[in-house]
């Protein structure tokens, strides 16, 4: 999104000449080049994105001579300037808005008269989030003692990366340990055939900086990005309609029962669904862009959609580019991600990657754990993560999470399990806060009692299952949990009592 981190036209022709200066010159120039004057440190490494920077924090507080290598002018990577954190913003903002253009505010007694949406000012809260976290970082670093060197990190040896900068000048550090954080970027459309310009037809990085309401979008794929961004155009007045592949929307792990109640509310907020369909192009008549569709059971059955932006939500993939792997032997999967062993080495065992590049959920947290864990491992300290601990979280209205595994999964596996549920219509906090969409789903195993899978729709949501990955990793049962002490009222009692219902077979108030 080329507004939220405020760079400014003299940064982005830093940027521009960075990436002209990558692309049009091979790895080994006799252009000038300088020697970092800190002479060999313990570890560079790689992006400054949510596992980067949080690992380059770590390695210093441990005691690792650490700098950190970011080709952007602000630190944070896709998650805080264009990702997670402009996102939430909206997300949170436009659904206050909502509150008071819909029924809501009047059933709670608020009339409300001449509500207007000031879109530059909800754009500029946005920005303002952004500025101060990833100011935030760049202040962390100095705390800290992490080295910044802003430009585009190449390996051009196991133990040295060749920095290539703004004005197309260079610096050689030279490493003991390297570790790649560089993330993932959006993936194109398959084909090339839509073409993003991030005005009209937009990647999630345009979607935040749209400068007025469209009248209708179209979004290809309702997985979590779609549905997030989906979800703040929709409450702002534009007329959303998804189109997605598979036959369930949320992506990959959600619960399929969690999935159909989690569609049915959103289609009663205005989004409309198109399922098993897939989008062939897309074409700009005037200025409206005409996107074409087939079935995917049946590709005889087509259907043209008009819209005024199209939103381009098919996924992210590992962002590799001019990183130098070939020149140290390092060899790519055929998804493009640089395998790994347990402590996160390639096959060069001083050269370490984490987070969107390897294997995984492409998730900010499981970067920054990643991260700790890996320059925890280059200290001699033991590295173990349990990637079925790793939560995930749509964070629409209601939000969606989920950890561990779904029910699906589970028969899958042929694992005998059984299920406890109970809805926010009949927890107390969710009537009083007049939000009782939703319900807590909690899989176990049916010998031991012990957590399987936690799956929560509902407000907080997000907040709700880190209830869960403590008792994930702590081995819990549902006993366990059903017999801690919750606060009344709280939402989170309605966990306690799908607890309680999977390990007695009946929850207390439903």
């Amino acid at each position: 999104m080329q507004a939220v981190p405020k760079f400014g036209v003299s940064s982005f022709s830093r940027i521009r000449n960075l990436q002209d200066a990558i692309r049009g010159t091979a790895v080994f120039v006799t252009q000038s080049r300088s020697y970092s004057d800190a002479g060999e440190v313990d570890l560079v490494v790689i992006g400054a994105g949510p596992g980067g920077y949080v690992a380059s924090i770590k390695a210093a507080q441990l005691g690792l001579k650490t700098v950190n290598v970011e080709k952007w002018p602000t630190l944070g990577g896709t998650c805080l300037n264009v990702g997670c954190i402009p996102s939430k913003s909206l997300l949170n903002n436009s659904h206050f808005y909502h509150q008071a253009n819909s029924a809501d505010f009047k059933s709670r007694g608020i009339n409300v008269t001449g509500l207007e949406l000031d879109l530059p000012a909800m754009l500029k809260a946005k920005s303002t989030a952004v500025t101060q976290l990833t100011g935030g970082i760049a202040h962390l670093f100095k705390q800290n003692g992490v080295t910044r060197v802003e430009g585009h990190g190449t390996i051009t040896g196991p133990n040295e990366v060749t920095v290539v900068k703004g004005d197309g000048s260079r610096e050689l550090l030279k490493t003991k340990n390297i570790l790649i954080a560089t993330g993932s970027e959006v993936t194109p459309f398959p084909g090339g055939s839509i073409e993003i310009d991030e005005k009209t037809i937009v990647s999630s990085t345009g979607a935040l900086s749209l400068e007025k309401v469209p009248e209708k979008m179209v979004v290809i794929g309702a997985g979590v990005i779609g549905l997030e961004l989906g979800s703040v155009w929709s409450r702002l007045g534009s007329q959303v309609t998804a189109v997605e592949f598979l036959q369930h929307i949320g992506g990959i792990g959600i619960d399929m029962e969690v999935s159909k109640a989690f569609q049915r509310t959103l289609q009663k907020q205005g989004l409309k669904f198109k399922m098993q369909v897939k989008v062939t192009s897309a074409a700009r008549q005037g200025d409206k862009i005409i996107v074409s569709t087939e079935q995917v059971k049946d590709a005889s059955k087509k259907e043209d959609l008009e819209c005024d932006v199209l939103l381009v939500c098919v996924g992210r993939r590992p962002y590799t580019e001019s990183l130098g792997l070939e020149a140290v032997g390092i060899a790519k999967d055929d998804r493009g991600r640089v395998p790994v062993n347990s402590r996160f080495q390639t096959s060069v065992p001083n050269i370490y990657a984490i987070g969107d590049v390897i294997e995984g959920p492409m998730l900010a947290h499981k970067a920054e754990d990643e991260g700790i864990l890996c320059v925890e491992g280059i200290k001699g300290g033991a590295v173990h993560i349990d990637y079925n601990c790793v939560p995930s979280v749509i964070y629409t209205h209601p939000e969606v999470a989920w950890i561990g595994k779904s029910e699906e999964m589970l028969k899958e596996e042929g694992v005998n399990y059984k299920i406890g549920k109970f809805p926010f219509a009949a927890n107390s906090r969710a009537k009083c806060n007049q939000d009782t969409d939703g319900f807590v789903k909690m899989l176990a195993d049916k010998d031991t009692d012990r957590i399987l899978g936690a799956h929560i729709m509902g407000g907080g949501a997000g907040e709700m299952i880190n209830e869960a990955a403590l008792a994930m990793e702590y081995g819990a049962s549902c006993e366990d949990v059903a017999r801690v002490c919750h606060a009344h009222p709280t939402c989170s009692e309605a966990f306690r009592e799908a607890n309680l219902a999977a390990y007695a077979g009946k929850p207390i108030n439903f």
